[in-house]
């Protein structure tokens, strides 16, 4: 029995090693589980990696587009500041003066197609003026207007919203509005509501017309009538730019306009009559 004993206890020793290895190797549900981790785990060191990557990518990006923005708004400045500013202890300024009547409507198409746009771009560089065209005389208040004196009565009204409010962006649009319905020029609620329209006070406006009995505001306009006759101009609308004519508007048509008829090209002439003031006052 002890010699069985014997023998059989290589046996059941090795068979319980057996045992014990088979509940130390893992089941297939554990295996599966492992395999499921090291997956998570790899993804995720995965993602710290590339998303780091991309980050950096990102980031490099949106500095390169920031600079490329940075240098485009640097070109443009420093453009502008080629083309269209001056130091401010330049003050020349191109000389445009508009001669009209006011009940004209060549006037009207004047300033609505080529003066008033072309202004809206280069007013900083031009000393604006309206004048006047008619005929001092010694009757008939002093004054003669083509189209009889409620156009003479409409010019004053209009050259004492330019003496009340010098900025051409105010008298201009105010001569503009009335200019619409010149057919009405000088009808009270017309001038009210141009008036109104363009921030222009009334009183002070008709406290200009009929100062000293009207004496002073027709002295003004026979001023702008002479101002029209020594410049040899008699057509309306006259166009000049630095003193010489650039074109004008008559019977519905554009004549005398070589450099173009289109606020386009009265632009252009003025960026370059600009310029030319320029390079004098720094040569």
């Amino acid at each position: 029995m002890a010699a069985m004993d014997t023998e059989k206890q290589p046996l059941l020793t090795q068979s319980r090693n057996d045992s014990e290895a088979e509940a130390q190797e893992p089941s297939l549900a554990e295996l599966q589980r492992n395999v499921f981790k090291a997956q998570r785990e790899y993804m995720k060191a995965w993602s710290r990696t590339t998303s780091g990557t991309w980050h950096r990518r990102i980031m490099y990006g949106v500095t390169a587009l920031l600079l490329l923005f940075a240098v485009f708004c640097v070109g443009v400045i420093v453009q502008d500041s080629l083309d269209d500013d001056f130091p401010p202890t330049f003050t020349g300024r191109v000389p445009l003066e508009a001669h009209i009547m006011s009940k004209c409507p060549d006037a009207r198409d004047c300033l609505h197609d080529m003066i008033l746009p072309a202004m809206q771009n280069v007013s900083h560089k031009v000393d604006f003026q309206l004048s006047y065209i008619g005929n001092v005389t010694d009757h008939d208040d002093g004054v003669l207007c083509k189209h009889g004196q409620q156009e003479c009565l409409g010019n004053i009204i209009e050259l004492c919203a330019a003496k009340l409010y010098p900025n051409p962006k105010m008298y201009l649009g105010f001569t503009m509005c009335l200019s619409r319905h010149f057919e009405d020029i000088p009808d009270r609620d017309l001038v009210e509501d141009c008036a109104l329209e363009h921030g222009i006070s009334m009183e002070e406006l008709n406290d200009c017309t009929v100062n000293e009995n009207g004496a002073l505001s027709v002295d003004m306009l026979k001023q702008s009538f002479n101002r029209s006759a020594g410049a040899g101009v008699t057509k309306s609308c006259t166009v000049r730019l630095n003193g010489k004519v650039r074109c004008i508007r008559d019977g519905g048509e554009w004549k005398d306009c070589d450099g173009g008829s289109s606020a386009i090209d009265l632009v252009a002439d003025i960026n370059a009559e600009s310029k030319k003031l320029w390079q004098q006052y720094v040569g």
